[in-house]
C-alpha cells in the first residue's frame, strides 16, 4: 500500500520510468535511491517499497531482507567509493518524509572531524552547486548495480 501525499510512496508509484538514482536496486520489499540533495557521492536511502513511517511496522520478511540490504549496500560502496566505513542512520522525522528509510553514508577516509557522525547530515540539503549532480548520482547508482550483481550469492 502507497499513499499519494507521500514523497516517497509517489516515487514508488513511478517505479518503472524511474532513473538510475531513483532505482539503484530493489526487491518486493525495499527499494535503494542516491540522496538528491546531498554533498556527498553515494549517500544512499534504503525504503520501504510499502508505506511505514515506523521501524516498529516493519513486517517480519521487511525486517529479515533489511540487515542483508544494509549490509551489501555498505560493501558495495566501500568497493565503489573507497569509503572507510558506512554510517546507517533511521529518522524519518522531516518535514514530508515520515515514510521510514535508512540512510546509508559513506564515510571517507579525509572526512573532517566536524562533519564525522550526526555532523555528516551537514552535507545533506547541501546547496545546489555542492550536490552530487543527478548524471555523477546516475554514474554511481550504475557503479553499484554492477556491484550489487557481482556480489550476489551463488546459485546452487
Amino acid at each position: 500500500m502507497t499513499t499519494p501525499e507521500c514523497y516517497v510512496c509517489g516515487k514508488e508509484a513511478q517505479f518503472a520510468e524511474l532513473p538510475p538514482r531513483e532505482c539503484v536496486a530493489s526487491d518486493q520489499y525495499w527499494r535503494v535511491a542516491h540522496a538528491f540533495d546531498t554533498a556527498v557521492p553515494g549517500w544512499l536511502v534504503l525504503l520501504p517499497r510499502r508505506h511505514v513511517t515506523a521501524v516498529h511496522d516493519l513486517s517480519d520478511a521487511e525486517a529479515a531482507a533489511l540487515g542483508t540490504w544494509q549490509v551489501r549496500l555498505s560493501r558495495a560502496l566501500r568497493s565503489v567509493t573507497g569509503c572507510a566505513k558506512t554510517y546507517v542512520v533511521q529518522f524519518a522525522e522531516a518535514e514530508g518524509f515520515a515514510h521510514a528509510h535508512f540512510h546509508i553514508v559513506p564515510r571517507m577516509v579525509d572526512l573532517p572531524p566536524g562533519q564525522r557522525g550526526p555532523g555528516i547530515f551537514g552535507l545533506l540539503g547541501a546547496p545546489e552547486p555542492d550536490r552530487v549532480t543527478d548524471e555523477q548520482a546516475d554514474h554511481i547508482a550504475r557503479s553499484l548495480r554492477a556491484r550489487l550483481r557481482e556480489s550476489l550469492p551463488a546459485p546452487r
